[in-house]
This record gives C-alpha cells, structure tokens and sequence, in this order.
C-alpha cells in the first residue's frame, strides 16, 4: 500500500502552573525524559555581565515555548572558570548576576530537572594555579588544558565544586564535559609511578605503545569510578553523565556506575553522524540522548556560527528519535545569558516536532534487520589514540551504515563486545572494512554465517584475515589499486586498498576493473559461496571508506546487489534513496519510521538549510502476515491497507504505533 506525499504535522500541549501554596510538579529523571534543552557559556576571565540579563521571565518564556524535560546550564567550561558564585572557587570575575539561582527557581517550579555543563580534565585555569596537577606530554612539557587523572586534582577541586553546585541549587545531575575525547596519555611523575617501569613509549612505533594507551584507558575509568561514586555517596539523587562515554568515543561495554549516556555530535554532515552514534547508543543498555549543536561551529565556515533553522534540527531530531533516545538542542545564549526571541522560537518549534512523536518513538526496541560491525579491537589497536572521536578511523562503519540506508533497509550498530549475545537475531550482518578487528570477532561471524546466517566481510585485511579458514586463495599482497565498478549506470570508482583472489570454488558475484574499460581484464570484487547452513560474501576492497567519502550512487549499488539477493526485509519500503527507515517495537506494536533526510546539510559551504521537500508516493510491502490496520502519525489519519506506518524526520511526518 502507499502513503503519497508524507508531510510534517504536530500539535502544541499547554501546561497548567501550580498555583500558590500548591506542591511543585515532579521533576523527571533522565531514565525517563525524552527532550531537553542545552546552554553552555565556557565562563572567562574577561566576562564582565555574566548572568546580568537572565531573569525569570525570559526562563518561564523559553520553558512555555519549548517545554523540554530538562535543561542544562553552564557552570564551568574548559577555560575553568565557575558561572556560580562559589565558596570553592575560582568563581569567574565577571558575574553580575547568579544565573543558576535564577534557572532553578523557575525550572523547580515548572518541573523541569536542571543540570549542568561541567568541564571535567579539560580545566585550563586549574593547570594555571597549579601546575603539579596538569599532564606532561611525550616531552615532558606542561598541558595548558588537560589536567592528570593520575593527580589529586579530581579530589582536591573537581569533587568539592560539583558537591558545591549539587547541594547549593539542589541540582538532579551533571553532564561532564572534557572528558574521553579531551583525556590523553601522561608522562608525569604520578603517572610514570603508576607505570611502574622506568621508560615509557612516546609513539606507535616504540614497544608496549598499545599497552601503554591501555594503561591509560583503565586509568580513565577508574577516576569516572572514583568520582561518579564520591557524588553518589553525597548525593545520592545527582545523576551523572561522562560526555561520550560508552557511545562509539569508547565503544565498551558499559560498567561504570554512570547514570546515563550523552554526547553532542557537531560538525558537517551531523546526520551521517547521528546515524551511527544513536544506532551505537541504543545498543549499550543504558538511558541516553544525543544533542544536536543549534549552530554550525565557527571552525566549518569563514564567519563563525551560523544557526541552524528549525526544519534542520526537526531533520537531525528524527533520526536520533528514531532509535528510542532522547534528544536535545545546544544553544549559546549572550554573554549576558540573554535568549533572542528568533532562538526560542526555534527551540519551540523543535520541541513541539519532538513532543508529538514521543509516545510512539521513546524506548522502543530494534526489529533485527541488517547489522553492521562496530569494532572497538579496531579502533583501539588503528587510531593510536586513547578514545575517539576517531575521524576517518571509523569510515568502515559510518560508510556500511549509510549504504545500507539509503538502499532502503532498517540498520543497527553491532558492538563487537556484545557479538555472542545478538548475532543470531540478524538475518544479514556486514563486517565492515576495519583493519584489524581480530580473530576472536572473526570467528564469532563465521559460526554465525555457518548456523544460517547471510555474512558480508568488506575490505582486504579482513579477507585475508579469513582467507585459510573460507579456502579462499590469495594473490600477493594487498595494495592501493584503481578499481572500477561496472554494472551501474556510470562506472563506480571504487580506489583503495584491495587484495587480489582466486575465485576457486568461490563465486564471483561483482566485478572490478582497473580501467575505464569495463568489457575486459575484471578481477574479483566479490565472490560468495555457502557457508554451513548459510552464505559469506566476501568484497576485499575498501567499501566503507569509499562510501563514506563519496557517497557515490555506484557504490551504494553495489552494496544493494551484494545484500538485495540475500535479504528478505520485514518491511520492504519503495522511495527514494534520502528516505531513511528505521523498524521498531513497542508495546507489541510495529513501528515503521520513515525519515526524510532529502537536503540534509554536508558541507560547511552549506551550512544551514530550511526546506525539506516532501517524498512520496512512499510504497510499503511487508514479508509475510501485513498488520491488519494502519495509520500516520502524529495526526492520526488511517491509511489504505492493513498496515501502521509512522515518520519521524523532516517533511516526513511523526511516529506511527
């Protein structure tokens, strides 16, 4: 059946204030908030209005028009200057007013939680006053910004000021900032005792580097242990979250006592990162949110920010919603803390968007469909970095994933840690073209593949990881070889690092070709043949990372004619390849989200977009038994057929259930 020319529909839901005398609503805990709102000042030494401009009215304005869950504002930022005025110190010079009094009068009032920005090892100020606490670099010079886990500056200030702020504004949690993406390896006198050996690695090159990083990891976690319990033993309703923690910055299973996950993806192309970070997040087991910059950031343009129109975030909203988290919008206000109207109008517009998809988009549960490998063993052992985020190091998965969803399949991240515990959920699972994802993950593939499952293993270190045990034979070494695809409308350029095979018993289902002459000389691009009671594809070149820095049509074709043949999607969906779908359950209910993410801004040249044009007609086909019955939302018209359909980005409606 089909649903033509799918649109954006909502409702605004007044709430009620208490009246005097009357007891102030509940506050929800993170486990159980769906949006809320993000400000973050990074208080300076040169600041000299902080707070002057925040009142109570503009807060109760900002909270009428958006209504979030919750809001997090500043109290300190990397520069480590307090936004409060503190006993603990160092309180910036420059405030007029106290912002977070303010902010929680009003949010206690509504029963809005209130939390705050919190920037954790990165703390320049800090490392100013006290030298002693900061890290040493491979040279043994002082970080200007990040200070040592292995110091006493987590217990000495770090601690006291967030019991400070905790008890002083009654506060339900922090969001530490600074923290996995900002912590690097440190060569001072504590660390190096710690160490225990009287030389440490400077580089990959040198022995023991990769035990070296390893070393500094378990450091991390123990000090997030150290202080996430010190607040909890004080404070035992404060919950806590390490920005990036347990997303694909460090993609571990999560055993810290954290409360909950977040992380604020920025940059060009934020939908291409949404897409794998929520995908991730949704598998931890843990309450999460991402937050989506309201601006694009003043490094991807030659003027600075430029803020993003509502119809943009509505657009990144959906594909985070999408996968059963929380959402939330960073805004910068004045110096002064002052809110244009042109900003809350925004922010309300967007809450309202999220608002109506609540119900049938918030802590759903996957429908298995096709996986894609997240390897952490990879990223560690490739990037040479304590944690991400990793750049290019994960092109294989953010390339796989976007393939996969434009050629109209609902996708999820699989983490490698949690392989025995999911596999034999997917019908088709794809090892991306990491470079070193180890035998043990190889392994584990390759016994799911022989139980009936369909495996597509990409790139050439993992065919020839596999090769002795698949019987697939070698030919030299693997190289950076020009590399053409030719069954597409156009020849695919498909350059990278491939690895030549014999197809022996193996089939050759794809070709390439190392020229712009497709009707001679191809060599094996793919080839498949029966595995057990299943199949494995094997494509010993570098699709990820081709996909993912071209997006190319020819390659996306190329991955639909390896998994089309080998995939029978639940819900087979008919639209354009920027129609993003996403199956769900809930409450016993299908939820089919589509998303239109046509225009999705890639490029800092484009920075901002305000029109979303509407798709459709959009055909559905389910395998098997259709529901009976079935409808749009949010707006709740019934739809022609036995079926429930529900879209949840851009033009492309709310959520069906």
């Amino acid at each position: 059946m089909s649903a033509s020319g799918i649109t954006r529909r909502g409702f605004f839901a007044t709430a009620s204030l208490p009246l005097f005398g009357q007891t102030a609503p509940a506050r929800r805990p993170r486990k159980s908030s769906y949006f809320g709102l993000h400000f973050d000042l990074h208080p300076q030494e040169a600041d000299t209005a902080l707070g002057r401009d925040v009142t109570e009215a503009m807060i109760e304005k900002l909270l009428d028009a958006a209504k979030p869950d919750y809001v997090q504002y500043d109290a300190k930022g990397h520069a480590g200057w307090l936004g409060w005025p503190s006993e603990v110190g160092p309180s910036a010079p420059g405030i007029v007013k106290d912002s977070l009094r303010v902010w929680r009068d009003v949010t206690a009032r509504r029963g809005v939680s209130l939390y705050i920005h919190f920037s954790g090892v990165w703390d320049s100020e800090a490392v100013r006053r006290r030298p002693e606490w900061a890290r040493l670099d491979r040279e043994g010079n002082r970080d200007g910004r990040n200070t040592s886990t292995f110091g006493p500056y987590v217990d000495e200030i770090m601690i006291p000021q967030l019991r400070e702020a905790a008890t002083k504004y009654d506060l339900d949690g922090v969001w530490v900032d600074g923290e996995c993406w900002s912590v690097q390896p440190d060569y001072s006198p504590a660390a190096m005792k710690a160490w225990g050996r009287p030389e440490a690695p400077k580089g990959p090159d040198d022995e023991g580097w990769q035990e070296w990083l390893e070393f500094h990891r378990e450091r991390f976690r123990e000090y997030v242990q150290h202080y996430v319990d010190a607040l909890h033993a004080t404070h035992p309703r404060l919950q806590v979250a390490s920005n990036w923690l347990y997303s694909t910055f460090v993609p571990e299973e999560p055993t810290l006592p954290v409360d909950f996950l977040s992380g604020d993806y920025l940059g060009n192309a934020s939908i291409s990162r949404a897409r794998l970070e929520a995908r991730y997040l949704a598998q931890t087991g843990k309450p999460w949110d991402l937050m989506a910059w309201g601006f694009q950031q003043a490094n991807s343009n030659p003027v600075g920010h430029v803020h993003k129109p509502a119809v943009q975030l509505q657009q990144e909203a959906g594909v985070v919603l999408a996968q059963g988290g929380g959402f939330q919008v960073y805004y910068q206000p004045s110096r002064a803390g002052h809110f244009d109207d042109s900003h809350i109008g925004v922010m309300g517009e967007v809450g309202r968007f999220c608002r109506v998809r609540e119900a049938v988009s918030h802590q759903t549960e996957t429908v298995p469909q096709v996986g894609v490998v997240m390897s952490r063993e990879s990223l560690y052992r490739s990037a040479n970095k304590m944690f991400g985020g990793w750049g290019r190091a994960d092109g294989p998965a953010v390339g796989w994933l976007d393939a996969v969803i434009a050629c109209g399949w609902s996708v999820d991240v699989l983490p490698d840690w949690k392989l025995d515990r999911m596999l034999d959920e997917y019908p088709l699972v794809v090892l991306p073209d990491w470079t070193a994802v180890g035998e043990a993950t190889v392994n584990k593939l390759l016994q799911y593949a022989e139980k009936g499952g369909k495996l597509v293993i990409s790139g050439a270190q993992n065919a020839l990881l596999c090769a002795k045990t698949l019987g697939l034979r070698v030919v030299g070494e693997a190289r950076v070889q020009e590399a053409y695809l030719g069954k597409g409308e156009v020849l695919g350029n498909h350059k990278g690092l491939w690895l030549d095979v014999e197809a022996g018993s193996w089939q050759v289902v794809e070709e390439r070709f190392e020229g712009l002459d497709s009707s001679r000389g191809g060599a094996a691009a793919a080839l498949a043949r029966v595995w057990g009671k299943g199949e494995v594809v094997v494509a010993p070149g570098p699709t990820g990372v081709v996909y993912a820095g071209t997006h190319a049509p020819a390659i996306r074709e190329f991955v639909r004619r390896l998994i089309g043949p080998r995939f029978r999607p639940l819900v087979e969906v008919e639209g354009p390849p920027t129609l993003e779908v996403a199956l769900r359950r809930k409450n016993g209910r299908l939820l089919v989200h589509l998303l239109n993410c046509t225009g999705m801004q890639v490029a800092g040249e484009w920075a901002a977009i305000d029109f979303v044009p509407a798709v459709g007609p959009v055909k559905l086909k389910f395998a098997g038994r259709a529901p009976r019955r079935g409808g749009l939302l949010p707006g709740g018209r019934m739809l022609r057929g036995p079926f429930l359909v529900g879209g949840l980005g851009g033009d492309a409606g709310g959520g069906g259930g």
